[in-house]
């Protein structure tokens, strides 16, 4: 099978997503697919308003028409809701070609909480941009459920994995070299500093030890100066990143709006137990009842919860997602592109031959 995947989330930007879609990548070729990726890289690009490390491709139709053109795929998936989605969506509209498509973040809250933009009006423009995809994937239950409930269709469960070679468990926490010896227990986070991680929970937390943030976003240069006790590190690569994740005692999420929050599997992967929200992502990856980790809706009982959580049992959570059953529960949504979208339930039922 050759799938355009078309996202405005790829390398170098670092988030979930492109860490989602990479090692998605990874596997779908190591299953013998053929897998041409449209991203932003390839075009003009401007940094997105309000996002420091996100580009997004400049008014990309044209170019990306004629990339889908001579690429002539068997299944188009669009991942992401950016310029180059809806400049993939036009392009499958108008040659009547079908397409999947994923529901990886919650826009209508980041618009919301950036741009004051009403959640109604939010979820009726993505509702509209997924409504002619022949299948919604989506990483949990609980997000399905949600989606339904706002009117999206055609909705498709999903999951994604964790690389548990690339962090392996650490029976005992490690100390992390660049940033010395540390007062315990050290609490981590990881992700963007960005406005829907609700990042102010976690750090105005009155807890022992010492709190570690890894990531950059457009709340950093305000909560660095509010929170100067805090260790921030930036970006890291992932093996360093690994490295990070053994030194701490627990990993918080403090965010209420993951759709799955692919660094809490990491953490556990590392044996670090994760606090965070009884919420959809937390839900799915630490699991209720929870294992790995512990929920609940005042964060700080969460986090005294999860230092008496072993660490071989956050391992043993994370052991439950692996990116090869991800890989093949993706292309078993995939639909052949050359079908019309009214006769995509129909279609639905042929497409074992995609991911075989």
């Amino acid at each position: 099978m050759k799938l355009a995947l078309i996202t405005d989330a790829w390398q170098p930007q670092v988030n979930g997503v492109v860490t989602t879609l990479v090692e998605l990548v990874r596997e779908l070729k190591g299953l013998g697919h053929v897998v041409e990726v449209i991203h932003p890289g390839l075009f003009k690009t401007r940094p997105c308003p309000g996002y420091t490390g996100i580009d997004l491709a400049v008014r990309p139709g044209k170019a990306l028409a004629l990339m889908l053109d001579a690429c002539a795929p068997d299944a188009i998936h669009l991942a992401t809701e950016g310029p180059l989605g809806w400049a993939g969506r036009s392009y499958c509209r108008k040659h009547k070609l079908a397409f999947t498509s994923a529901y990886h973040t919650r826009f209508p809250e980041i618009l919301q909480a950036a741009l004051k933009i009403p959640l109604w009006m939010g979820y009726a423009l993505f509702r509209h941009f997924h409504k002619p995809s022949s299948g919604v994937m989506v990483p949990t239950p609980s997000v399905l459920r949600m989606l339904d409930a706002q009117g999206f269709r055609k909705l498709r469960s999903w999951t994604h994995g964790v690389d548990v070679q690339l962090f392996p468990y650490q029976e005992e926490p490690r100390v992390y070299a660049p940033l010395g010896l540390l007062a315990r227990p050290v609490s981590l986070f990881v992700g963007r500093v960005s406005y829907e991680k609700n990042i102010d929970a976690f750090l105005q937390m009155d807890v022992p030890g010492t709190k570690v943030v890894c990531g950059v976003g457009p709340l950093e240069a305000s909560l660095r100066e509010r929170y100067p006790h805090v260790r921030w590190l930036g970006v890291l690569p992932r093996d360093e990143l690994a490295r990070v994740y053994a030194a701490a005692d627990v990993f918080v999420m403090p965010s209420r709006s993951e759709t799955f929050g692919l660094v809490m599997l990491e953490a556990m992967a590392c044996g670090t137990p994760v606090a965070a929200y009884p919420v959809e992502g937390p839900n799915e990856v630490v699991g209720a009842p929870p294992q790995g980790g512990v929920l609940h809706a005042d964060l700080t009982q969460a986090w005294y919860g999860a230092l008496s959580v072993p660490r071989h049992e956050a391992r043993a959570r994370a052991l439950h997602f692996g990116w090869a059953y991800a890989a093949l529960l993706f292309a078993g949504h995939l639909v052949p592109a050359r079908v019309a979208p009214a006769s995509a339930p129909a279609a639905a039922q042929d497409v074992t031959s995609l991911s075989s």
